[in-house]
């Protein structure tokens, strides 16, 4: 197959799997409580059940915000996003799990999560208002082989769910959680990283004294060239730098000691919060591309500036997220690219 041929056929597969469905919460258990999440179901009902998760109507297809929209409201709590009804009680100290929709293996990258304080009512609350504090981030556990071990990797591996504490310093109030997953298989080029923003209404209990006062405000939280958005997980890694503010004092960092849920080495590591958005990092990759004016632009490397081996990688990534996608109907595909692709 000719390198036209073959860049063709990336680009078409790329944008192919740019309109598959991706992933979102769709439980959330406080308290020993479940709360069922925003279906997008609802977006075509005149009314729907009140819920403890944000509503996000104009997200049809489950997808994502991407850097060139971090400026933008919907890097909050996603596209259209607008407070939920009701609040799910947890105390200081105490844990709240988010349950995924399957969640696709190749979009690897971290988890983190916010808390921010409503000052009032969560339910009428003005999301640009509120102030944001980062009290959970995990990143590459390893990257011996590439692209790496990652939060989303264990997210998998724990049936699509993940746990975030909510520090014991936390005083009694009403508060917005923001969790998210940033995937970074499409973060070589610029503009290429996935933001998938969720958030859910809490109502704290306990006698922790921290009001979060302060924090940073949703569209401050990232920028498109920090360290940890733009980055090439297919290449040599040595760390990995978690985008975002630092962590604020009461929250508490896993431990180094704690072994990723699949690995294939015997080191493993979290990625280390940066102390600001903008923090050094890896050096950025030089394939990139002008953005798009499309909130979810095709994710398609620069050819001109990829090698083979790197093409190879792309299609592995592509043909991998076709299958979690179509399931069944490509139980004939071949898993690597290379067995049926010559060059």
């Amino acid at each position: 197959m000719s390198y036209s041929k073959l860049a063709a056929l990336v680009a078409t597969l790329a944008s192919i799997a740019s309109v598959s469905a991706h992933g979102k919460v769709s439980g959330i258990v406080a308290g020993g409580v479940y709360h069922p999440g925003y279906t997008i179901n609802y977006a075509y009902s005149p009314t729907h059940p009140p819920l403890v998760a944000w509503s996000v109507p104009e997200d049809k297809d489950t997808g994502y915000v991407n850097p060139g929209n971090f400026s933008n409201p919907d890097i909050i709590c996603h596209k259209g996003a607008t407070p939920g009804e009701l609040y799910a009680t947890v105390a200081a100290g105490s844990t709240v799990e988010l349950q995924w929709t399957d969640w696709p293996e190749p979009h690897h990258g971290p988890v983190i999560d916010y808390l921010a304080n409503c000052n009032g009512e969560c339910t009428s609350t003005e999301k640009t208002a509120l102030r944001f504090n980062k009290i959970g981030a995990q990143g590459m556990f390893d990257h011996t082989n590439q692209p790496g071990n990652w939060a989303s990797d264990k997210l998998i591996a724990t049936n699509n769910s993940w746990t975030v504490t909510i520090p014991k310093n936390v005083a009694p109030g009403n508060y917005v959680l923001r969790h998210e997953i940033i995937a970074l298989h499409s973060a070589n080029n610029k503009d290429g990283a996935q933001n998938y923003p969720q958030c859910v209404n809490l109502k704290v209990t306990g006698s922790g004294t921290d009001k979060l006062a302060s924090g940073t405000p949703g569209m401050e939280l990232y920028k498109p060239d920090d360290a940890g958005i733009f980055v090439n997980i297919y290449d040599t890694l040595p760390s990995y730098s978690i985008p975002g503010p630092k962590l604020h004092s009461g929250a508490s960092s896993p431990s180094s000691s704690d072994p990723p849920p699949v690995s294939t080495s015997t080191s493993a590591g979290y990625g280390s919060p940066s102390t600001t958005s903008s923090s050094p990092g890896e050096t950025a990759p030089s394939n990139e591309y002008e953005p798009s004016s499309s909130t979810n632009p095709p994710a398609t490397p620069n050819f001109s500036s990829m090698t083979t081996a790197d093409l190879f990688a792309w299609l592995d990534m592509i043909v991998a997220e076709l299958k979690s996608r179509l399931g069944s109907k490509t139980s004939k595909m071949r898993r690597h690219t290379r067995d049926f692709v010559a060059v």
